[in-house]
């Protein structure tokens, strides 16, 4: 169950991360969308790591969206300029 939390928080996430960080991005909402899945996912993984969760709680929302937006900042650094 808390993987499908996971994943359905990150499309909440990564919508939420989009209108946080408006601009182009290069990979457009579907992206943006497959970051927020990624993001927490992440954001799980280091709450759990640092004990701020318990082993298979997920992240929370904020948490989550924290981890959402670092990685799109880091898909947009990567991919974001190239001509």
């Amino acid at each position: 169950m808390g993987l499908l939390y996971t994943i359905l928080i990150g499309l909440v996430i990564g919508v939420v991360a989009k209108f946080l960080m408006p601009g182009r991005d290069p990979g457009g909402c579907i992206i943006t969308i497959l970051l927020g899945i990624a993001g927490s996912f992440v954001a799980s993984y280091l709450g759990q790591a640092m004990g701020w969760y318990a082993p298979g709680q997920p992240a929370g929302f904020i948490f989550s969206v924290i981890g959402a937006m670092i990685l799109l900042l880091i898909y947009r650094m990567l991919f974001g300029r190239r001509r």
